[in-house]
């Protein structure tokens, strides 16, 4: 078991949460000081999508990304930055147009998906290793245009986390590493119990696990009521973990959380398993990671 993990903050996501919570951060503003936040209450990572400061729903806006970006690097507070690439992906099935999707449809090309990840050079970004049912929507991303975003991955510098929701996922995970589109060892994210994907339990955690590629690192998130079992579950098996209101909205039942409150109890799990929550500054050492001014690895 290792003695120091990551330790990520999802602080927002792009579903439709903002009615449900106030604490949910909207604006580029908001997400900063939630990975801030995040971050001085001993979170490693901060992951962030964007938002429309008008409607709280998703954000393509590059600029909405360069102010989050911005706003925390320009903080005394270091955290290691982690930007979505899953950008437009949302297909929304319509027996009216079923070859243009219906309303609500909403899907980029990848090198769209890929322009904050290129313009913003962040240290880390997801790269969602495949298409899903999600609810009654389908996440969409093709296999070539995976290779595609890979490739500009690659070429921009940024470390990937290679997120898997299925099994299928793992294995073209594995398949871009075969193919040279991920360099040094790989780093991969197991997003548990998204309707439809993987079931979220400590057998599928162990099934994932025991098929990464032997240089290989980990971590794992579970949803809702899930998210602190799965925590405590990867943590005794040697992953990283993830907690954050992209993911879960409360703290305990009927309390909703604030980021910040999530990355303190997790923390507290954490340390009661004898680890601790590696720094940004000693995960950018072991993993290689571009410095937060988008300047050579270090």
């Amino acid at each position: 078991m290792k003695n120091k993990i990551l330790l990520t903050a999802a602080v927002t996501g792009a579903g439709d949460t903002t009615a449900k919570s106030p604490h949910v951060p909207v604006t580029p503003k908001e997400i900063a000081q939630a990975a801030i936040e995040s971050a001085k209450a001993g979170a490693t990572i901060a992951h962030v999508h964007a938002r429309d400061p008008k409607t709280g729903g998703i954000s393509h806006n590059v600029e909405h990304y360069r102010e989050i970006v911005d706003r925390i690097r320009e903080s005394e507070t270091d955290v290691i930055i982690n930007i979505t690439s899953g950008g437009g992906g949302d297909f929304i099935p319509s027996l009216n147009t079923p070859a243009a999707g219906g309303d609500g449809t909403d899907i980029q090309i990848p090198e769209e998906r890929h322009q904050p990840v290129g313009e913003l050079l962040p240290e880390m970004c997801t790269l969602d290793c495949g298409s899903v049912n999600f609810g009654n929507m389908i996440y969409m991303s093709p296999t070539d245009w995976l290779r595609d975003q890979a490739k500009l991955i690659q070429q921009s510098g940024v470390k990937p986390e290679l997120e898997c929701f299925d099994s299928g996922h793992l294995r073209f995970a594995k398949q871009l590493i075969a193919e040279g589109l991920i360099d040094d060892d790989p780093m991969f994210q197991f997003c548990m119990g998204i309707p439809w994907g993987m079931d979220v339990d400590a057998e599928t955690m162990l099934y994932m696990k025991n098929r990464l590629p032997e240089n290989a690192h980990w971590s794992a998130f579970g949803i809702g009521r899930m998210q602190f079992p799965i925590l405590a579950q990867a943590v005794q098996l040697g992953g990283n973990v993830r907690v954050g209101l992209e993911d879960n909205l409360y703290l305990s039942k009927g309390v909703l959380a604030r980021n910040d409150q999530l990355v303190d109890k997790a923390v507290t799990i954490i340390n009661s398993h004898d680890i601790k929550v590696m720094t940004p500054e000693e995960a950018r050492a072991q993993f290689g990671l571009r410095n937060p001014y988008g300047g050579e690895k270090t």
